[in-house]
């Protein structure tokens, strides 16, 4: 399967390259501003809002305001049109460059932390895990709209910004996305432009890391540049050290005036040990062991290698209409082990622990033609589009056995200490084996029709979902097809240009193999996917071009989860129902000129309706606090020095939906200084939870509860030459 892959793979950038480079050229630096759903520009000449829609002009949509701003105007990423994001009719929050460059931040979750409505789960130590409007995903990750939905942990040191689209999302992003989904913008190589930034920081806990990022102009047509970082890890931890190396190469060429092709290629390399946190006690964390590793050191690791390779070409035929293609591949290669608490008296503490191997290939191709046209006084955008993605996975596990006095079990009570006493282990023959191969296609159509004071959205994604799969340890094979409509419908309401308010339904559904889709059983065979349907209404209003305010209530169902019918205990129904209802306040930009800010406020109220698994109704959602606020600001008190701060508050939220055990409620204060040495030379100061507050901030479970960092700082210099 691999090599098949790897042919494929070969053959499908043979077909693009001649495809793009036969097709009539535009002139490269007009796509430098924004082409659709897609590239992130560099540094690079400011641009204005769009003022007629109907004409395809790719230099006047604005993709983040003009100079340094957390603001990015572009909702390209919500329609694959070129869309403000006050006209995009759903909630959609941003982290761009600028702040998380503010905030220090090299790693998605750090950034997700301070996006309202996102609850971090620890994914097992291993991963990114997420909650996004009470559902919980370790898939609806995207790279650039395309998928990236390996489990691991995803740097930012080549990213642009971080876009989190909010509810249902399958016409544009496929299945899955129930809550929504979390897209990353690459940094891409800038034409006319020459730069090279060095960063450097250290922290109060010893780690460290090197990034670099250069970019330079061939000739008027082509343009390259190299990200890359280097990274060692420290924490509060008793246990924890680690490292990351990435390198991200890019290239753009325009070829002439209506063509723009983008290559790249990144390589990611972690190391890192595997923390599972501590277990609990009396219906909360255990107290009093916040640094201590319930772990084996000599075991717990894990070890990530991903490789994505990416061809993007764009392409304009005529004014209005142009056409997009985009191929990628992508290959992860992971291994983590690990010692686990499952539990603990206050005198003892429960350990068990497995072996996991992970191996996947994905190829997926995208294409999209879009048209823009006026009607007389009715401008019109037309998407339509396609997509497949065939994707291998390889998945194996061992349990681990602990040496009892010369007998070996899977389970083992060891005393309750500041040093957790682990016994000897082994490995057992893999318990699990299996491989699957999943094709995936789409084909989606989304028509915008603007009549001045109403706009309307409507759409609807074919998807055809085929899994094979083979449970090797069970001698079990089998395979799936599902074929499934995913509608989304929106109508806008324009007063004036500065002010929008919207109502939109979406649709979007989850095969029930998982949303690893590693393994079908002999029930998932048989049963329908989960389906989610969100209704959202909502205002976004812009006072001026540098700040935008937004409002939004919501209703999210999910349906068609499994439970044991009530009258035949052996027979699994799919009756299971759950909701979230809430609302969510935002503003973003600048409120006064250098005061740069990113304050949102999300309300949910999520809970079982119809019985799911053992949870009865009634029972609340796992990990969906009742009020999240997100803050982080920063001023320039003078041309050369200034001040910012953060805060997250989350209420009191349960780890699981057994609503056995609280994570308590927590406010984290930040505070961070900068400092223009000289024009090209800057130093900052980022000091998190500043009044060191005592806090657990994720879980993974009842009995996997990850103790939050103290006060601790760290100090950055940045260079430009």
């Amino acid at each position: 399967m691999i090599l098949r892959h790897r042919r494929v793979a070969s053959l499908l950038l043979s077909v693009a390259m001649p495809f793009t480079a036969a097709a009539e050229t535009l002139a490269g630096s007009d796509f430098e501003a924004a082409t659709a759903a897609g590239e992130a520009p560099g540094p690079g000449p400011e641009t204005s809002a769009p003022t007629d829609p109907s004409v395809y002009t790719p230099d006047t949509i604005l993709v983040v305001a003009p100079g340094d701003s957390y603001l990015s105007l572009d909702g390209s990423s919500a329609t694959k049109t070129q869309t403000p994001i006050i006209d995009t009719p759903q909630s959609l929050s941003v982290v761009t460059r600028d702040q998380l460059d503010d905030q220090n931040f090299t790693q998605l979750n750090d950034a997700l932390r301070f996006v309202a409505g996102v609850t971090l789960e620890t994914g097992e130590g291993h991963r990114d895990e997420v909650f996004i409007r009470g559902q919980e995903s370790t898939a609806d990750f995207y790279l650039n709209g395309l998928r990236d939905d390996a489990q691991y942990y995803r740097p930012l040191y080549n990213i642009e910004r971080v876009e989190v689209l909010k509810g249902a999302n399958a016409l544009i992003f496929g299945r899955g996305g129930g809550g929504g989904v979390i897209n990353r913008v690459s940094k891409t190589a800038g034409l006319g432009q020459n730069f090279v930034d060095v960063d450097g920081s250290v922290d109060t806990f010893g780690a460290w890391f090197v990034s670099g990022d250069a970019n330079g102009t061939v000739n008027d047509d082509i343009a390259v540049r190299l990200t890359s970082i280097y990274e060692e890890f420290d924490n509060h931890r008793d246990v924890f050290d680690g490292r990351f190396f990435g390198i991200n190469p890019t290239a753009t060429f325009a070829p002439g005036d209506d063509t723009k092709i983008v290559v790249s290629y990144s390589y990611d390399d972690d190391e890192r040990v595997v923390d599972r946190g501590i277990p609990s006690l009396g219906g909360g964390p255990l107290r009093g062991f916040d640094s201590t590793f319930f772990g084996a050191p000599e075991v717990n690791e894990a070890s990530a290698e991903v490789h994505i390779a990416r061809v993007r070409a764009d392409h304009r035929f005529a004014e209005g209409l142009m056409v997009n293609g985009a191929v990628q591949y992508a290959d992860y290669d992971k291994a983590y082990a690990n010692v686990l608490p499952r539990g603990t008296d206050g005198e003892t503490v429960e350990l068990s622990g497995y072996r996991d191997f992970f191996d996947r290939e994905n190829i997926i191709l995208q294409g999209n033609l879009i048209w823009n046209q006026s009607f007389g006084s009715i401008d019109n955008v037309f998407l339509a589009g396609v997509e497949y993605a065939d994707q291998d996975t390889e998945n194996a596990r061992e349990n681990i056995l602990f040496d009892i006095g010369g007998e070996f079990v899977s389970r083992t009570t060891v005393p309750l200490a500041d040093t957790i006493a682990v016994p000897d282990t082994i490995f057992t023959p893999r318990v699990r084996d299996r491989r699957s191969d999943l094709e995936v296609f789409s084909a989606y159509v989304q028509d915008q029709i603007d009549f001045g004071l109403v706009q309307l959205l409507g759409g609807v994604r074919y998807e055809r979902f085929e899994l094979d799969s083979n449970d090797i340890v069970n001698e079990f094979d089998a395979d799936r097809v599902d074929d499934r409509f995913s509608p989304r419908g929106a109508a806008i309401l324009k007063p004036f240009e500065e002010l929008s308010v919207y109502v939109s339904y979406a649709e979007s559904f989850l095969p029930q193999s998982g949303d690893q889709f590693l393994v079908l059983t002999p029930e998932t065979t048989t049963f329908a996917p989960e389906r989610f349907e969100t209704l959202e209404a909502g205002i976004k209003w812009a006072p001026n071009e540098r700040l935008l305010l937004s409002a939004a209530i919501f209703d999210q169902d999910r349906e068609n989860g499994r439970t044991t019918d009530p009258d035949n205990p052996t027979l699994v129904v799919l009756t299971g129902r759950t909701e979230v209802q809430g609302f969510e306040l935002q503003a973003v930009g600048d409120i006064l000129p250098g005061w740069h800010v990113n304050v949102g406020y999300t309300y949910l109220d999520g809970e079982v309706k119809s019985q799911v698994g053992s949870a009865p109704p009634g029972t609340r959602l796992e990990q969906v606090p009742e009020n999240q606020v997100t803050l982080f600001t920063r001023y320039d008190i003078t041309d050369r020095f200034g001040i910012g701060g953060g805060l997250v508050h989350l209420s009191d939220q349960f780890t699981s939906l057994s609503n056995e055990v609280e994570l308590p409620d927590f406010t984290r204060v930040d505070l961070a200084f900068y400092f223009d040495v000289v024009k090209n030379v800057a130093l900052q100061v980022n000091i998190e939870n500043l009044f060191d507050e005592d806090y657990f901030a994720s879980a993974h479970g009842d009995n996997n509860i990850q103790p939050a960092a103290p006060l601790n700082a760290s100090f950055t210099a940045r260079v430009r030459f």
